[in-house]
């Protein structure tokens, strides 16, 4: 059966939804507090081709007013050693924990840091605390920044405009 056209992005009512760059949701202005409902939204979010953060449910599509990003880092710890088969392993705020992939590193607005996580689906910013844990494994090389991890130095890029994550 046809669907139809898909709504524009325009024609998407807002969710009164918003997560602020430390990864907090809000309903109204009041903190989502219940990790059961921050979950489901977590589930059910997708990026839609314009960039935009939706919640997706039954054929029922909202957006999300997004600060930064939505998946926010909130801790790295480390795996293996000997730099040989060292991970990075990611605490991310929806409660999962993924590998870094070191080759999506990149430096955004305010030299926040951030990552593509969930398959390169969405972006990641670090908090604080997550960037200082990952930067005891960051190096700088001829005016360059580099992760050293699994013996190999990953780049960390610039992002080509410095206006935020690219997604």
């Amino acid at each position: 059966m046809d669907k139809g056209p898909e709504p524009k992005i325009d024609d998407l009512p807002p969710c009164l939804i918003h997560i602020d760059k430390e990864g907090k949701w809000y309903h109204q202005g009041a903190e989502i507090i219940h990790p059961g409902f921050v979950q489901f939204f977590f589930e059910h979010m997708e990026l839609d081709d314009k960039g935009r953060y939706v919640i997706n449910w039954n054929g029922q599509r909202c957006y999300i007013e997004v600060e930064d990003t939505a998946y926010v880092v909130r801790q790295v710890d480390f795996s293996g050693g000997n730099g040989k088969e060292e991970r990075a392993i990611l605490h991310l705020s929806d409660g999962s924990t993924e590998a870094l992939a070191p080759e999506t590193l990149f430096i955004g607005k305010e030299d926040v840091l951030y990552c593509q996580v969930k398959n390169g689906t969405f972006p990641a910013r670090f908090l604080r605390p997550a960037y200082y844990q990952l930067a005891e494994k960051i190096m700088e090389e001829g005016g360059s920044f580099y992760l050293l991890l699994q013996g190999k130095k990953y780049p960390i890029k610039p992002s080509r405009d410095k206006s935020g994550p690219v997604s």
